[in-house]
């Protein structure tokens, strides 16, 4: 398809002689918000740090907004890109994670800078002015100087959102981004989530929030033992699963 963001084919991962990932294949559209679902295990995560190359995978292809992702084919056979092209291609996406992974001797605003700075080589008054404009859209315009420390758990992560998304990526990817959280500060996580939804970002995202995941998706997949078990429209798969695993998966899930 022409508008595809990112195309999967056949992606194997393997840790140590346990194969994790077992052929994967998956595509999706630019401003599509796609939601993987299913147990611990599955190979959910794995398949998101595939994606940018925090792991490694043996077999398969995934290509970004065009771009072979990791590796190339030499006459030799399959090669790693080098690190620096790597790192490039990193950038295409962007990641919030379980954990935060703030600095904690550097503001709000000095934290969502750092990347813009370091990696893009932005002056400090632009990277400043965009930092800003990225907090201020998370809803944390007044705690801007506040360090990491002053923050809860939620205002945190919403800081963390700011600085993946104020580099400009092709695609977000969301790791369980309030499995960390309190559940009282779940909500205004998940509605940063929504709010980017609706402005039609490019998002896949890992989540065990599945009224979340049935609200804010345009498609879900349920990831079972290494493979893809079903994809589809939330409303049909939630509503009207067509396998026995992804209806028993359901019901020990929080949706209800």
């Amino acid at each position: 398809m022409s508008d595809c963001l990112l195309e999967i084919s056949g992606l194997r991962k393997f840790f140590g002689p346990v194969e994790v990932l077992k052929g994967v294949d998956f595509s999706m559209r630019e401003g599509e918000v796609v939601s993987i679902i299913g147990s611990s295990g599955s190979g959910k995560t794995t398949m998101l740090r595939c994606i940018n190359m925090l792991e490694e995978f043996q077999g398969g292809t995934i290509r970004l907004d065009g771009e072979t992702i990791g590796y190339e084919e030499t006459a030799s056979g399959r090669k790693r890109k080098s690190e620096t092209e790597i790192a490039r291609q990193r950038a295409l996406t962007g990641m919030a994670f379980q954990q935060f992974n703030l600095f904690p001797h550097m503001s709000a605003v000095e934290n969502v800078m750092l990347g813009l700075v370091k990696v893009k080589k932005m002056g400090r008054e632009e990277a400043r002015e965009i930092a800003l404009k990225w907090l201020e859209r998370v809803g944390l315009a007044e705690r801007a100087g506040h360090y990491p420390g002053q923050l809860s758990g939620g205002q945190q992560q919403r800081v963390a959102i700011a600085r993946a998304i104020a580099m400009n990526p092709k695609l977000m990817l969301f790791d369980e981004v309030t499995s960390a959280l309190d559940p009282e500060l779940v909500g205004e996580v998940l509605q940063v989530i929504k709010d980017l939804a609706a402005d039609g970002m490019s998002m896949l995202l890992v989540t065990h929030e599945m009224r979340f995941a049935y609200e804010v998706s345009s498609r879900v997949i349920f990831m079972n033992q290494g493979v893809i078990g079903e994809q589809g429209d939330p409303k049909v798969m939630f509503n009207a699963p067509q396998s026995e695993r992804l209806a028993e998966f359901l019901k020990t899930s929080s949706f209800v």
